[in-house]
């Protein structure tokens, strides 16, 4: 992950640098979720069918040719926006495999009581790549140039898929047996081969068929089920800030690489910061509160940041590191309270069905969000759409099925 953010932030400089345009970074923005969106309720089926670790494993190695030939074509004095929606596009799509096996993964080695902090910790691990990688990113790219930073990434993919081949994993079919207090020491039991499969095999069922099971599981947990349509709208609003960080800095601080660098490497410290506290203290029993919370926060800090002087980007860093802390309450949380309400049999598809609306939510928001900041300015485009964050998660504290989700952790 720390190879891949710093390629992606090279990725998205390039186009900053060479475009200066909203829409351009929007749509690029578009292709990285799309795909992942459309494909990923097919991921989470192949996640409850087969090894969970040689999918992650392909997935990897798959993004790592994509970041090989994106370096080559560069390298030889072609590269082109064309070129980088093309890696985006394939990056998104092994994407959409890689993430509802590692996620329906989870619970197969970790104890219930421990999910919150193991999630928040995976969280953790991200925000020390997104701290450090972006400026590694804009350094190799100004000093090597920027085929080297896809180069980097792609041996970054090949020792990710070494130490996964290292690892000894349950599969789906034998990890539904073993109690609540599996420890990852059970789950390394040299009798629980690494190609054992799933039950369910193509031949039995259909996928479409699989699909449809994992959203009936979905819909039988009323309070989950509109946590995650919340979230899904959610996403509509934040998912803008991922493709505009980056023209804030250019267009309205009138920054360069370095100080776009600065504003993505003050979010993931913040990132870390609060997923430390809340790894730390796991606030196990409060979840959908604090999902609701780090809304409301989100927003109000996003609001601030477009209606501050042009003059303050030190003052913009340091909203986004106050951004990145309360983001760090939404993810972990969320993630736990699917896998708390899933049976195991079903939890890839749950996972790659949400992923499905949260993907897909993130091509709507930035299609719209460029649009409405190429003709209003970024600046009050950060002010309205942190207003609808906050609004939706006073939505979120206002359900009671949703609020009951807390009693039953």
């Amino acid at each position: 992950m720390f190879t891949s953010y710093a390629a992606s932030f090279a990725a998205i400089w390039y186009v900053t640098e060479s475009t200066g345009s909203a829409l351009a970074l929007s749509f690029l923005s578009i292709c990285a979720y799309l795909p992942q969106g459309l494909l990923s309720p097919f991921g989470g089926v192949l996640a409850d069918r087969v090894n969970r670790k040689y999918l992650i494993i392909l997935a990897d190695f798959v993004c790592g040719l994509a970041s090989l030939a994106l370096g080559l074509i560069i390298l030889f004095g072609h590269v082109s926006f064309a070129a980088i929606v093309v890696m985006v596009i394939i990056r998104s799509a092994a994407q959409a495999f890689h993430y509802p096996a590692l996620m329906a993964l989870m619970p197969m080695l970790v104890p219930d009581k421990h999910l919150l902090r193991i999630n928040t910790l995976d969280q953790l691990l991200l925000s020390v790549s997104g701290m450090a990688a972006p400026v590694l990113g804009i350094f190799l790219y100004t000093v090597l140039g920027f085929h080297s930073v896809m180069f980097l990434d792609f041996a970054g993919a090949l020792i990710a898929c070494a130490g996964m081949l290292l690892a000894k994993v349950p599969s789906a079919a034998h990890a539904s047996a073993p109690s609540s207090t599996q420890s990852a020491g059970n789950a390394t039991n040299t009798s629980a081969p690494d190609n054992i499969t799933d039950d369910v095999t193509p031949e039995k069922r259909h996928a479409l068929a699989d699909i449809k099971q994992g959203w009936v599981t979905l819909r039988q947990v009323r309070g989950l089920f509109v946590l995650i349509v919340l979230i899904i709208l959610g996403m509509v609003c934040f998912s803008p800030m991922s493709s505009l960080y980056p023209l804030m800095t250019y267009d309205y601080f009138q920054g360069d690489g370095y100080m776009a660098s600065i504003a993505e490497a003050t979010f993931a410290a913040g990132l870390l910061v609060g997923s430390t506290v809340l790894m730390t203290l796991g606030i196990g029993k409060k979840l959908t509160r604090l999902i609701a919370i780090a809304c409301i926060s989100f927003g109000i800090l996003c609001a601030v940041s477009g209606l501050i002087s042009p003059s303050l980007f030190w003052l913009f860093a340091v909203l986004c590191a106050g951004m990145g802390l309360v983001s760090a309450w939404f993810s972990g949380p969320m993630m736990t309270l699917i896998q708390r309400n899933t049976s195991e049999e079903t939890m890839g598809r749950v996972i790659g069905l949400v992923n499905t609306g949260t993907a897909l939510a993130g091509p709507l928001g930035i299609a719209a969000g460029g649009i409405f900041a190429e003709f209003m300015g970024v600046a009050p485009f950060f002010v309205i759409d942190g207003i609808l964050c906050a609004f939706i998660g006073i939505l979120m504290a206002s359900f009671k099925s949703v609020r009951k989700l807390d009693s039953t952790d």
